[in-house]
């Protein structure tokens, strides 16, 4: 026996060929699996609980993956519904879910699996010391814990495979792993435990394992020695080098991939071409241990003001630098002086545009640009102080000389109003793994009917 899962696209809402769907549904599967989300926007979706994908683009993908489970009569599972996997990003996703179901007259049990965790919840963990860092890890205790907005659990394999117990057409999962969904299926087929990790951790991303990125949709089928990978899109290829380096993205070690429940090793991992398209994997293992999930909370950060200008005067591109470290500590010393907070009380940073933006003192290129974006960023309490700061901000980010034996300069603001208020921002604040005494000790399964007759149990 083998089991087959398909897997659209690296991410609902990305984008997918529909030719390269239609294929694969011609080909058949056991389940279709797609990922909802991540953390790689940053903290703002799991601070806020809403997604940061398009509704309607969302909506549009979402009723093709649900037309092809209704003609293949096979599950459809998300996870990390609506990026982050919050309790209220797994209800938007159910609410698309219902809209659709209406719309195709499709009838449908549809499990939601929910990964939000209660502060209380943990800070009992904390306290029976259940609860332990990964690296880097903020410091933790209980009044930082009931601080976060909101905090989540990485579901595992053992918790979709509960979902898919109840019998469910659909599952709409919270934060998950992004390799549970495609392997918790073939796991509970018993297929081999390695070659389900692993594949499912080259399949997470769709077709990034192969030759065509964009195409999305791949098709992986598992059985009790090893894996097979092979994209749908007719242009697409998968090699033993598109596929083995995948083990690298979004991974410390290449040969190690932890999960709940235990690790997968592929360090002994054959990759073979069976044709110019396909490839098959065998040798990975897994490797069981203590049953922890990963914890991911956001809290309150603050409020942000920006401010941008535009430097184009060849003096001032060649030592902007310069000219931003003295704009903060002239910025920093007035807003003390003349609004009378104290420097906890808010930061002020600037983000040079075409020199370090990205990379920060990390940037290691000495290419002279033409201009230099200054972009200002204001981090107070409230808004309306951030606002505050920024306008005192304005005429020195404006005509703030290098020197004060020159001419007093004058940049550009590329909007106006000049700054724009940000609105609150949200920080990491957990990187921690918990230990559990079951798998569903931390999650909960709610089972809804909807269309025809529909009710709740």
């Amino acid at each position: 026996m083998t089991t087959t899962v398909l897997v659209p696209s690296g991410v609902l809402g990305l984008g997918f060929s529909q030719e390269a769907l239609n294929l694969g549904i011609a080909r058949g599967c056991d389940v279709i699996a797609i990922d909802g989300g991540s953390t790689d926007s940053g903290p703002h979706s799991l601070g806020t609980g809403v997604s940061k994908y398009s509704r309607a683009v969302c909506k549009a993908e979402w009723r093709a993956l649900m037309q092809a489970r209704a003609q293949l009569g096979v599950p459809l599972i998300i996870g990390t519904a609506g990026t982050s996997g919050t309790d209220s990003t797994v209800d938007w996703m159910y609410d698309i879910t219902c809209e659709l179901a209406e719309e195709l007259g499709q009838s449908l049990r549809i499990a939601r699996l929910y990964s939000g965790q209660s502060a209380e919840f943990v800070i009992s963990k904390l306290a029976s010391g259940q609860i332990s860092p990964l690296s880097p890890a903020p410091e933790l205790d209980a009044d930082s814990l009931r601080d976060m907005s909101n905090i989540v659990a990485l579901a595992g394999a053992e918790q979709i495979q509960a979902a898919l117990e109840t019998g469910a057409d659909i599952i709409i999962a919270g934060r998950t792993t992004d390799t549970a969904i495609i392997a918790a299926l073939p796991l509970s087929r018993g297929e081999h435990p390695g070659a389900c990790w692993h594949g499912a951790k080259i399949a997470e991303c769709g077709a990034l394992c192969s030759t065509h990125p964009g195409s999305g949709v791949i098709r992986v089928t598992f059985d009790k020695t090893g894996f097979e990978v092979e994209p749908m899109a007719p242009a697409a290829a998968c090699t033993p080098h598109s596929v083995s380096a995948h083990m690298l993205y979004e991974n410390s070690d290449p040969f190690r991939l932890y999960e709940p429940g235990g690790h997968l090793d592929v360090s002994h991992a054959r990759y073979s071409a069976l044709d110019a398209r396909r490839v098959r994997v065998e040798g990975s293992e897994w490797i069981p241990g203590p049953y922890t999930v990963k914890l991911e909370g956001a809290r309150l950060a603050g409020y942000q003001t920006m401010l941008l200008a535009l430097l184009r005067e060849a003096h001032y591109v060649a030592h902007a630098q310069d000219w931003a470290d003295k704009l903060v500590s002239v910025l920093s010393e007035r807003v003390v002086a003349q609004i009378g907070l104290a420097p906890a009380d808010f930061t002020i940073e600037m983000r040079l545009i075409g020199v370090n933006a990205t990379m920060g003192p990390l940037e290691n290129r000495n290419s002279q640009p033409a201009e230099v974006g200054a972009m200002c960023l204001i981090t107070a309490e409230s808004q309306d102080m951030a606002d505050e700061i920024g306008r005192l901000a304005n005429p020195f980010l404006l005509h703030m000389p290098l020197t004060e034996d020159e001419p007093l300069p004058t940049f550009a603001f590329p909007f106006s109003p000049a700054q724009t208020s940000r609105g609150a921002i949200y920080e990491f604040a957990l990187n921690h793994v918990m230990a559990l005494t079951t798998p569903l000790e931390a999650f909960r399964l709610e089972i809804s009917e909807v269309g025809a007759h529909a009710h709740v149990t």
